[in-house]
């Protein structure tokens, strides 16, 4: 008898793990829908660090180790420099080596597929049922699309999703897994940044419990919050790392001036499912459960500070909505004749989302459309790519390398392209050049008093400009400026020959700055 149980119960372990899902069926159709077609397939490339996340993954795999000086520019050649995406960067090389770009959108298109599946698959465990669940978990996929790039940050979304979810299970009812978010921690310490919200989230928990008189909870994720930071030590730049994230999020510079920092503007479909939700969540919250709660205000607050925040605050908020909105319509539904429609498609939704799982087929299918996604590239609509294919012989010479002008999002294109040959004077890395150099860069963006001083100090040799900065009209009326070429997108500037050795013992402002100052502030995790 014992025997005939023990291969019952193999039976089913193996059903349950080769039998498609709700959840398969969801990322499957989700991954295809949403993020393998070619638009959305060029949406996710729009963003050009990309570009330099492939090529750091290159410099770690050629050298066996994390960069910590700069490799791209030309204006802070070897100066410290955190990495801290550095093994984002090589799942991403890896990726690109093999697929290409394509390779690498498709995949970050299966990371994010699978946050809302894993998202799914926690909404139908709390009881919404399967048509709440399928549509809230479509609505924090398309709050969330404001900041969906094919980027490191894919792996936080991923990643908190995760956790969230692991962390209320315990305190629903205490489990062994707890424990596993302290590697999980250390993995995501040298993906991405956002294991900083991470340790906040059980900073909140933790004090929350304190508040409440709960000490048994108190302990045990005072516990779990003391072995999860010490598990995000376990990265290239220790305690540093810590240091540079709190100076980067703190930064006025940062704050004031990176697009994706700046609070959203509510124009887009995705940005009016935001608000909605961040509406609603506000009506609802003061009956939800206090943590969550407390989750959904503060990265509410966030979300409206910084568009980048607002997927963090889809991953709060829906559970909570979803929650209120199954409970409300359980009420309505029992009161309701047996055969009304609001009562079946209650009991329907109830049925077809009982014991959600996730089987076998969903890994298949995210190897198998990252390996047959149709090839594709930057998107030429917002990066130079024709400017920079027919005129490689004035980018890329074969003597000294030419100094180029163009915009960071540009830069990161051409260390893309062009690296290792050609070095940038300003890109994506706004952490790493900072207000000094970062001044410098925002004068000619808008083609302010000043310009022509920052052309002459940095001896800028060629000019590779959008067609709608100022300053491509100001060049055309400078007579040491020639238009080379243009296109839909870009405007090429060449100057006259500014004669052999002009280079030569050029120091930059931030290398005047840096000289004056004391060693330990060069060091890595105290430069800004």
């Amino acid at each position: 008898m014992s025997a005939i149980n023990q291969t019952g119960a193999s039976n089913r372990v193996w059903s349950r793990l080769l039998l498609p899902s709700l959840p398969d069926i969801f990322f499957a159709v989700l991954l295809v829908a949403a993020f393998l077609h070619p638009g959305a397939l060029q949406a996710l490339l729009c963003d050009g660090d990309t570009g330099w996340h492939i090529r750091t993954g290159e410099i770690v795999l050629a050298e066996g180790r994390a960069p910590v000086t700069d490799p791209f520019s030309f204006t802070r050649p070897g100066e410290p420099w955190f990495a801290w995406e550095w093994l984002a960067d090589v799942v991403f090389a890896r990726i690109w080596r093999r697929q290409g770009l394509a390779g690498v959108a498709a995949f970050c298109g299966a990371l994010l597929a699978l946050a809302a599946t894993l998202l799914l698959v926690r909404l139908l465990r709390r009881g919404a049922g399967l048509w709440l669940g399928v549509a809230a978990a479509m609505a924090a996929v398309s709050a969330s699309s404001v900041h969906y790039l094919a980027r490191p940050h894919v792996f936080s979304i991923l990643l908190y999703t995760v956790g969230l979810g692991i962390l209320n299970r315990d305190r629903e009812c205490r489990s062994e897994w707890l424990w596993l978010l302290a590697p999980l921690t250390a993995l995501w310490a040298n993906l991405h940044a956002g294991f900083v919200a991470w340790l906040a989230t059980l900073c909140l928990l933790v004090l929350l419990c304190a508040v409440r008189r709960e000490w048994a909870n108190v302990r045990r994720y005072a516990v779990l919050l003391g072995i999860c930071s010490l598990a995000s030590l376990c990265n290239p730049y220790g305690w540093q790392l810590h240091l540079h994230v709190i100076r980067y999020l703190q930064s006025p510079w940062i704050l004031n001036y990176v697009q994706e920092f700046q609070s959203p503007h509510i124009r887009s479909e995705g940005m009016t499912v935001f608000a909605l939700l961040l509406l609603a969540a506000v009506a609802v919250v003061s009956r939800a459960d206090p943590f969550e709660g407390l989750l959904v205000m503060v990265w509410g607050f966030l979300a409206l500070r910084s568009a980048r925040h607002v997927p963090f605050f889809a991953i709060a908020a829906v559970p909570v909505l979803a929650s209120a909105a199954a409970s409300a319509w359980e009420r309505v539904a029992s009161l309701a004749a047996a055969r009304s429609a609001l009562r079946i498609f209650w009991e329907l939704g109830q049925e077809f989302g009982r014991s959600p799982r996730i089987s076998l087929w969903l890994p298949l299918a995210a190897v198998a459309a990252v390996a047959m996604v149709p090839a594709t590239g930057f998107p030429d609509s917002v990066f130079p790519v024709g400017a920079v294919e027919r005129n490689l012989w004035r980018l890329t010479p074969g003597a000294a390398m030419p100094r180029i002008l163009t915009s960071d999002q540009w830069a990161d294109y051409l260390i893309y392209r062009l690296y290792p040959r050609q070095r940038v004077f300003f890109d994506g890395r706004s952490d790493f050049f900072g207000p000094v150099l970062g001044a410098e860069y925002r004068k000619l963006l808008g083609g302010e008093k000043a310009w022509r001083e920052v052309l002459e100090r940095y001896r800028f040799e060629l000019a590779l400009l959008p067609r709608d900065w100022a300053l491509s009209e100001t060049l055309d009326r400078e007579p040491a400026w020639h238009r080379v070429y243009e296109d839909k997108v870009a405007v090429l500037f060449a100057r006259e020959s500014l004669g052999p050795g002009s280079l030569a013992g050029l120091v930059t402002p931030f290398e005047r700055c840096s000289e004056a100052l004391p060693s330990a502030a060069r060091r890595p995790g105290w430069e800004r």
